[in-house]
């Protein structure tokens, strides 16, 4: 059944396809769950220039060359926070204006290839790691450094933008899987997104004052923030993150800990609010200037590429883990084999509670029936699709859409088909659009090409495209189940405000 024959569904009809909703929230955590959520809402080209023309880019040539093999399961992404200097920074954060780049929080975010699961598993800045060799300013690279701590390899070659590059050559020769993006946010950065938010609901177990914050005062100072719930932003929402003394036993784990709530807090509160047009301006200019990434998210429509793929992640299936860990004197050090069952868990698509939320990366379905050489050579640059799921297996629409925009293409909408009794897939297209809809069509072999009135490139899957997905896995691939303390100490973004805050 063409567009044209639906009595419900045409080009324009409010009831074949559902009012435009604005973004879903994409419940992971601090950088990801902004600016990506907030980018994800402006796809418009009106202010794509704008957005561009606020993004940092660290270069590619100080990554590894030796790197773990990229997966087709779920993607990695590295999160830092950075307490450089730079750029107004010392006003909020201490130290001498010039100070070296300096990481003060990282975590690594997998999202799963079903793209409805995601988890962040936070490494302690001070877990003794190896780090591997790094490229230096002038071109050199480093030695391997063994039991170094981890926040150290953010300050190699001692510049004052840090050495991100570095970090993540670190976390892959910690974890064995490749990070597909890194992500830097500094202290002006997370402080204006606070503001921009209207603040975050936080909970503290106890008063804290400012000696708690700079233990280096010889007083105890005035009070800071009092004891249970309160809203933050700005200024006092970077306190609060970067709270480590007076609370619990005064360790970064504890710290780590408030920080991830602070991260689900904000995340509700983004999707309390809504995103209203006057809103999403400030939000996502506030996001892009706070961020410095790798070259695969250096645009506003490559984040906003990325983020289609994350917008069906819910509160409760965000996770919130700590690389499994003990003392080792004033130190972090990494329990085995604990922390390589996380891995192994993650490198397999395995939830923290052992559910499989593998297939094939972004779920490309339709990719996978294309010869490997013909989809490689795909390119859907300059090319709009709208995707429709004409079946009812779950998920579907969002499946397309991450393998449209991995080659490219931008997808301007996801949502469900009047007809939900598709049996193929059907690519309709508008007056001079049959090159564009061939284009598309080379992602879903197979799908029948139709000309409809419009003005655009709709994709509307049926169930031959559903029946191409993954397969569970077998018993005899299934990896051994998690260390039970990842799970038992791991926060939903959906949990208690007040709950799980203080270690010791």
């Amino acid at each position: 059944m063409s567009r044209t024959d639906e009595s419900t569904r045409v080009t324009t009809s409010d009831r074949a396809r559902p009012p435009r909703r604005r973004w879903g929230p994409l419940r992971i955590a601090l950088v990801v769950a902004l600016s990506v959520l907030l980018l994800g809402t402006a796809g418009l080209g009106w202010i794509y220039l704008k957005l561009n023309g606020n993004i940092d880019t660290f270069g590619a040539d100080g990554l590894s060359k030796d790197r773990p093999a990229g997966s087709t399961k779920g993607e990695n992404v590295l999160v830092i926070g950075s307490d450089a200097r730079t750029d107004g920074n010392s006003a909020l954060g201490g130290g001498d204006k010039g100070d070296i780049g300096r990481s003060d929080t990282a975590f690594l975010l997998h999202v799963y290839a079903d793209h409805r699961h995601a988890v962040a598993v936070s490494i302690p800045r001070d877990t003794l790691v190896t780090l591997p060799p790094c490229k230096l300013p002038d071109g050199k690279w480093t030695r391997t450094r063994p039991n170094t701590m981890f926040n150290e390899a953010y300050s190699v070659g001692q510049t004052a933008k840090g050495n991100p590059a570095c970090t993540q050559n670190t976390v892959e020769k910690l974890t064995g899987l490749r990070v597909d993006h890194t992500v830097v946010i500094d202290f002006k950065g997370f402080a204006a997104l606070t503001r921009v938010v209207g603040g975050v609901k936080v909970c503290l177990p106890q008063d804290v004052y400012e000696k708690d914050l700079n233990p280096n005062r010889a007083t105890r100072g005035g009070l800071l923030f009092k004891k249970g719930e309160q809203k933050l932003s700005g200024q006092r929402a970077l306190d609060y993150v970067r709270i480590r003394h007076g609370i619990g036993d005064g360790s970064d784990i504890g710290r780590i800990k408030r920080q991830q709530a602070f991260v689900a807090g904000l995340v509700k509160k983004v999707k309390s609010d809504g995103l209203t047009p006057t809103g999403l301006l400030p939000l996502a200019d506030a996001a892009t200037k706070s961020l410095t990434v790798d070259p695969g998210l250096s645009t506003a429509k490559q984040l906003i590429s990325f983020a289609m793929s994350l917008k069906n992640i819910d509160l409760h299936d965000t996770k919130f883990a700590t690389i499994p860990w003990r003392y080792q004197g004033e130190r972090v050090a990494i329990v085995q084999p604990d922390a390589d069952q996380l891995w192994a868990a993650l490198k397999a698509d395995r939830t923290l509670d052992g559910t499989d939320a593998g297939g094939k990366k972004g779920g490309q379905a339709g990719q996978t029936a294309t010869a490997p050489s013909a989809a490689a050579e795909v390119s859907g640059d300059g090319i709009d699709v709208a995707v429709y799921n004409g079946t009812t297996t779950r998920g579907l629409a969002s499946r397309a859409a991450t393998a449209l925009t991995e080659h490219g293409f931008t997808v301007t909408r996801t949502a469900n088909a009047v007809d939900r009794d598709r049996a193929d897939t059907v690519i309709e297209y508008g007056a001079g659009l049959r090159s564009r809809a061939q284009t598309v069509a080379r992602l879903f072999p197979g799908a029948e090409l139709n000309s409809v009135p419009g003005a655009g490139v709709d994709v509307v899957l049926g169930r031959t495209y559903a029946a191409k997905g993954s397969t569970p896995a077998s018993p005899a691939s299934t990896p051994s189940a998690l260390p039970t303390s990842v799970a038992r100490d791991a926060r939903s973004a959906d949990d208690d405000v007040c709950s799980n805050l203080s270690y010791g």
